[in-house]
């Protein structure tokens, strides 16, 4: 799983570029164990788990950055005392395994009332951070970040379907590496670079996501992706083909 600048960890929904000791996770949705428990699913909550995934990562790569790529928190426009309570706990916990770095997504309103005071927020339609771009994915990204050679991306937790002989269907999360389609790029974007694109899994195992190889990308950056062409990796870091092949 050659990601150049950037790696996937291994067997996680996190990536990490070496060369700026930075680790990247996307839509943790702490609180949606309680939409779960609404519909009737008896399940616990996550919170402790990923935050003890997040230190185990940094303290194995000694992370200087932490970049937490949107979905920090599951309910909107409000949220519950419980999921408010750890939000801030998991913030403050993981500040002391690096400098945190927030891309607010589409479930983060309100989210700066829980930060602690070292956190650096940035504009939700995205940022540069040493020659890359970080995008949650639920707006069309700035003119700014397009200009990048890569751009890293979350909200669309993609998984791959995988349908056996027998028709049973399988759904297993995955990265997402692609390319933008230069004529639909240049329309929207004209002074774009062609950046690759990079899509994270979510990070909370509760979220579920979208079987890219049947809804394809979701976000209006999905528009301007060659998305037949995209490959797929899967956690383990296996690359089981582009899509279309899969298809």
């Amino acid at each position: 799983m050659d990601f150049s600048k950037v790696q996937p960890i291994i067997n996680e929904s996190a990536l990490y570029i070496e060369k700026e000791k930075t680790v990247v996770i996307a839509d943790l949705h702490i609180g949606i164990e309680n939409e779960l428990i609404k519909q009737g699913i008896n399940t616990k909550s996550q919170t402790k788990k990923m935050t003890k995934r997040v230190i185990d990562i940094c303290k194995k790569h000694k992370t200087k950055k932490i970049v937490l790529l949107g979905d920090i928190k599951h309910n909107i426009p409000t949220s519950t005392y419980w999921e408010k309570k750890d939000v801030k706990i998991f913030l403050e916990t993981i500040e002391q395994y690096g400098e945190i770095h927030i891309y607010p997504g589409n479930h983060d309103g309100n989210i700066k009332r829980y930060i602690t005071k070292n956190t650096i927020m940035h504009p939700s339609d995205g940022d540069i951070i040493k020659k890359i771009g970080y995008v949650h994915g639920h707006r069309w990204p700035n003119k700014k970040i397009m200009k990048s050679e890569i751009i890293i991306m979350a909200h669309t937790h993609p998984t791959i379907m995988l349908t056996d002989r027998r028709g049973y269907k399988m759904f297993e999360p995955c990265w997402i590496k692609t390319n933008f389609s230069n004529k639909k790029l240049k329309e929207k974007y004209p002074e774009s670079v062609n950046p690759k694109l990079i899509i994270l899994p979510a990070f909370n195992p509760l979220c579920g996501g979208m079987a890219i190889n049947k809804d394809g990308i979701m976000g209006p950056i999905g528009k301007i992706i060659n998305l037949n062409d995209s490959k797929v990796f899967l956690l383990d870091g296996l690359e089981i083909g582009k899509i279309k092949d899969i298809n």
